[in-house]
C-alpha cells in the first residue's frame, strides 16, 4: 500500500481530467443508447470505469455453504492516450474474488492488479471489446453463449465455475440507462443477469468439492458514478426462490442521508418495474464493527420498495474486503439473507456496503 508504484497507480485510477471525461461522456454514456449483445458483454474502453461482478451461494436454500464473489474492474486513467507503446498505462485492470465458508465462519479473499495498453494480446491481462473475456494474471471471467465460465486461482481457495443462464437479461434503469445521481451525467449502462445456475468445483485451503446453486452477475460501465456529495453505496442483489430477482440501491451523503436511490423487481416471466429514487428507502438495523478498519457496518437492513418490504440479514458479519492493494478501497460485500414482512426466508444473494471505512472514490 505504501510502496511509491501503488501510490502512482492509485493517483492515475482517480485522476482522470474532467474535461476529458465530460469530452467522452457522449459516445460512451447515453439515454438514447440501446444495449446490443453479446457486443456489450464486452468492454468499453471510452468508459472511465467498468465492472463484471458475479456473486452466488452454493449448497441449498435451506442451508447454503459457501458464499461466492468476483469482480473484475476496468478503468481509464486518461493517461498515455498519445504513446503508441504497448506498454503505455492507458487502462488499469484489477480483480477481486472471495470466498465465506460458513461452516467456519470464514471470509477469504485475494485480489490482482495490472496496467493494460488495450492491445488484445498483452500478457497480464485484457478485456475483449467483442464480448465477455476478461483475464487478469490467469484469473478468467468469459461468455460461453448459454453460460458465463469463470476461474479464479487464489491463494487460499479457487473457484472453476460455470454460471448458466436460466432467465433473459435484466436491462436497469431505462433500457440499461441507470441514473446514479441528480444530474443526468451521473449514470451508467447496466445489466444484470438473475437466476444464473451454478456448476462446477470450489476448492477452500485445499479441500476441493463440487458446487451447486444460484448467482447474480451484473456488468455496468460509466464516465460519472458518484456526484461529489456521495461518499459510498448501499446495494443489494437477490435471487428469490420463487424465480424473482430484487436489486436496490442508495447512495450515501456523508451524514448517512440518502443522496439517489432506484433498483428493479422481475416475477419470474414478467417484465420488469423499475424503482423510482424516491420509492427506495433503506433502513440500518444492528450494526458490525471490523476490528481491521474500525468501520461500523449494518449487517441488518429493513428495505422499503415498489415490490414490498424486506428484511436484509447477512449470513456472516466478518464479510470485509480490504483492497488497498488493488482498488485502494475497504468495503463489506457479503452473503445474506432476503427476509418477507413474516421473518420467513424468502431468497439468498449479496449486500454491498462501501464508504464506511472512508469516502469512496471512483
Amino acid at each position: 500500500l505504501g510502496s511509491p508504484r501503488r501510490r502512482r497507480l492509485m493517483w492515475a485510477l482517480g485522476a482522470v481530467p474532467l474535461a476529458l471525461t465530460t469530452a467522452r461522456a457522449t459516445a460512451a454514456i447515453r439515454r438514447d443508447r440501446a444495449l446490443a449483445f453479446p457486443r456489450d458483454h464486452g468492454a468499453h474502453l471510452d468508459a472511465r470505469t467498468e465492472w463484471w461482478y458475479a456473486t452466488g451461494w452454493a449448497g441449498t436454500e435451506e442451508a447454503p455453504t459457501h458464499g461466492l464473489q468476483l469482480t473484475f474492474f476496468r478503468s481509464r486513467t486518461g493517461l498515455a492516450e498519445g504513446l503508441k507503446s504497448r506498454f503505455a498505462a492507458r487502462q488499469l485492470l484489477f480483480a477481486h474474488a472471495a470466498v465465506t465458508d460458513l461452516a467456519r465462519g470464514l471470509h477469504l479473499h485475494d485480489q490482482r492488479i495490472a496496467r493494460w495498453s488495450g492491445a488484445a494480446d498483452a500478457a497480464l491481462g485484457s478485456a475483449s471489446l467483442a464480448g465477455a473475456d476478461v483475464r487478469l494474471a490467469g484469473w478468467t471471467l468469459r461468455d460461453r453463449g448459454k453460460a458465463w465460465a469463470c476461474h479464479i486461482g487464489a491463494a487460499d481457495f479457487s473457484l472453476d465455475l460455470q454460471l448458466a443462464r436460466t432467465q433473459p437479461l435484466l436491462l436497469q434503469g431505462d433500457a440499461g440507462f441507470s441514473r446514479k445521481g441528480p444530474q443526468e451525467q451521473q449514470a451508467s449502462h447496466y445489466y444484470s443477469e438473475a437466476q444464473l445456475a451454478v456448476s462446477g468445483t470450489l476448492a477452500v485451503q485445499g479441500r476441493a468439492t463440487p458446487a451447486s446453486g444460484r448467482a447474480w452477475l451484473d456488468h455496468e460501465w460509466s464516465d460519472e458514478y458518484l456526484h461529489p456529495d456521495a461518499v459510498g453505496w448501499d446495494w443489494i442483489g437477490f435471487n428469490l426462490f420463487d424465480g424473482s430477482a430484487l436489486m436496490a440501491f442508495v447512495l450515501r451523503r456523508a451524514d448517512g442521508s440518502a443522496l439517489w436511490a432506484g433498483g428493479s423487481f422481475r416475477a419470474a416471466g414478467q417484465p420488469s418495474l423499475d424503482f423510482g429514487p424516491e420509492s427506495v428507502r433503506f433502513s440500518p438495523g444492528r450494526r458490525w464493527q471490523s476490528p481491521g478498519s474500525g468501520a461500523r457496518y449494518p449487517v441488518e437492513w429493513t428495505i422499503q420498495t415498489p415490490a414490498g418490504r424486506f428484511g436484509v440479514k447477512a449470513l456472516l458479519d466478518a464479510q470485509e474486503l480490504d483492497s488497498r492493494g488493488s482498488t485502494g478501497t475497504i468495503y463489506w460485500e457479503g452473503l445474506s439473507a432476503l427476509l418477507d414482512e413474516t421473518g420467513r426466508r424468502v431468497g439468498l444473494g449479496y449486500l454491498e456496503m462501501t464508504g464506511y471505512a472512508s469516502a469512496l472514490k471512483l
